[in-house]
């Protein structure tokens, strides 16, 4: 099996559909560092969801993007909804409000680098924020 088609069937399980048992998802999401492959294929899959997508930092031990909404209350939504996603799978993303904009970096400490976890949330954040009324993506 492909590294995209492993990356494909992980993230069609975590798709923002976090319920039932909490230990039961924090054990599907693995802390293992993507290969360079695989962060490549990642970033092309977000990109393809939404075009103004996450971008590779810190030499590839981490992604950024940039979000701005309407206001404070839409960009707090966000948050919201991205923190619960967050606490469901046990991995929180660093980020940085001012009024309408939200600036996230995700890396996984536990390996040094970005994980499939850090593909789950940035997946689960591009589709909340898709679904928040008028926003513009930075």
């Amino acid at each position: 099996m492909s590294a995209l088609m492993r990356l494909n069937s992980f993230l069609t399980l975590s798709r923002g559909r976090v319920s039932g048992s909490l230990k039961q998802h924090k054990s599907a999401f693995s802390s293992t560092p993507l290969s360079d492959e695989e962060l490549q294929l990642s970033l092309e899959m977000l990109a393809k969801r939404n075009p103004s997508s996450w971008v590779e930092v810190k030499g590839g031990k981490a992604i950024r993007k940039s979000f701005e909404f309407t206001d404070f209350s839409q960009a707090w939504a966000f948050m919201n909804r991205s923190a619960l996603f967050a606490e469901k799978t046990d991995h929180h993303p660093e980020w940085f409000n001012v009024y309408n904009r939200v600036e996230v970096t995700l890396t996984t400490h536990d390996c040094d680098g970005v994980s499939k976890k850090d593909i789950a949330l940035a997946e689960a954040m591009d589709d909340y924020s898709a679904q928040l009324l008028p926003h513009r993506e930075l």
